[in-house]
């Protein structure tokens, strides 16, 4: 089973904000420089999409509402939601916040369509009730007919799809549907002929294994053809840890950069560290002012996780990086990870002359979905607390002022006030508790 939650962050912001219901919301970074990170299904009738830039956004769709997020909330409807597919089996393996698969085999036995219905309808009725969301569903033999089934008809649905059709399913779909397929996979394919799955799944693994590379063909020759023996992995263990950040104006000063570049090491070393985890690996990430991006990284003779060394390597990687034109997001991260070692712990002390390994990467993931830290003052869509009107959240703020609708999960929608940004009776609060439908 594959489930994944509709539009999830702007469904929690809908449920929470009783004005915003059946209206466009849009959830991401709410600056200039901001990306969308999930739109409302009402957003994305006008085009709105996740990855794209916030101003483009405000273009297609100027009358949404556009929030910056509330991972808090986010949190905690996450795990109701994994705590309930846990009831379901031991064997689930989230891919995001709002996003998993789980092993119904691993507990039930001689399952049919009958049965796995009856589950994952009770399971999706389960989800409704404790967290006043709806979650989309795809059951089928594999991992990969899960997941492609489960976006088949969203928002708010069920598709269980029997070994026997699932040949009749993928056929007629694009190539573009199967994991692993990008946009450049995709063009080679389209201009080899092979535009549907089932043009794929007749190929030859000679011909595509000579396109694309011998693991690469083999896998998508498979998957094409319904092959996948993945199992359901309970525990996703951390390939790297990262930190980034965006800015709000291109920066060109190196010394700047090579102090946010320490700043984000002490973050991944504080991390490291807290996990009992160790790198050998140092990347670099810089995204220029055309959204180039370029990764950088090297490889050292012992794995570290001090925020020195850290720091260290990244500037040196950064004096590679031609960074006069402008900078508009800059990372370091490590990888290649492995329990915390005492080689951590003699660093400090006799660095190591490192085995350079540098190397331009193309950039392959997606954007990240918040632009620059907001200013100091209020965000819109911060939950707070007003000591006379009670709890709320801000709807907008500017020129010393800030505006908070005053309602709940479990209110009629609020009423409007504007108060001064230092009213020493508003402050920032937790997120609204949304009590369980009655079952």
């Amino acid at each position: 089973m594959h489930l994944d939650l509709d539009a999830f962050f702007a469904a929690v912001e809908q449920r929470d904000k009783p004005s915003l219901r059946g209206k466009p919301v849009v959830v991401g970074g709410t600056g200039g420089r901001g990306v969308v990170s999930t739109a409302s299904y009402e957003a994305r009738v006008f085009g709105v999409g996740s990855a794209m830039p916030t101003a483009r956004a405000r273009r297609l769709c100027p009358n949404a509402a556009y929030l910056g997020g509330r991972f808090e909330a986010y949190r905690v409807v996450s795990h109701q939601v994994m705590d309930l597919a846990h009831e379901l089996s031991p064997l689930v393996e989230p891919l995001s916040m709002d996003e998993a698969f789980v092993d119904l085999g691993a507990v039930h036995d001689g399952l049919d369509v009958e049965a796995v219905t009856e589950i994952a309808t009770r399971f999706r009725a389960d989800v409704r009730t404790r967290t006043g969301l709806t979650v989309s569903v795809g059951i089928a033999a594999s991992k990969l007919v899960a997941k492609i089934a489960s976006d088949l008809r969203k928002p708010d649905a069920l598709v269980v799809v029997p070994p026997s059709e699932q040949e009749a399913l993928l056929a007629p779909m694009s190539v573009r549907k199967i994991p692993g397929v990008g946009a450049v996979t995709g063009d080679r394919l389209v201009r080899s002929g092979l535009r549907t799955i089932g043009d794929l799944a007749a190929a030859d693994e000679g011909e595509l294994v000579r396109m694309l590379g011998r693991a690469h063909g083999s896998a998508l020759l498979a998957f094409a053809r319904g092959i996948d023996p993945r199992p359901v992995v309970p525990e996703r263990e951390a390939k790297s840890v990262s930190a980034e950040e965006t800015f709000a104006v291109d920066l060109t000063d190196r010394r700047d950069l090579a102090e946010r570049l320490r700043r984000m090491a002490d973050r991944v070393a504080t991390r490291l560290t807290g996990a009992g985890l160790s790198g050998r690996t140092v990347t670099i990430k810089v995204r220029r002012y055309d959204f180039s991006t370029l990764n950088r990284s090297r490889t050292v003779p012992h794995a570290t996780s001090t925020a020195r060394e850290i720091a260290q390597h990244a500037a040196e990687l950064l004096d590679t990086i031609d960074v006069a034109d402008g900078v508009r997001l800059l990372g370091v991260g490590v990888s290649g990870l492995s329990e915390y070692s005492q080689a951590d712990l003699l660093a400090e002390l006799e660095p190591d002359e490192p085995v350079v390994e540098d190397e331009e990467v193309v950039e392959t993931q997606s954007p990240q979905p918040y632009g620059p830290p907001a200013a100091l003052g209020w965000r819109p869509g911060q939950d707070v607390a007003h000591t006379e009107f009670g709890p709320g959240w801000v709807q907008g703020s500017g020129a010393g002022r800030v505006t908070v609708r005053f309602e709940g999960p479990h209110t009629p929608v609020g009423r409007i006030r504007t108060f001064r940004d230092d009213d020493p009776d508003l402050a920032p609060a937790d997120p609204p508790v949304y009590v369980p439908e009655q079952a």
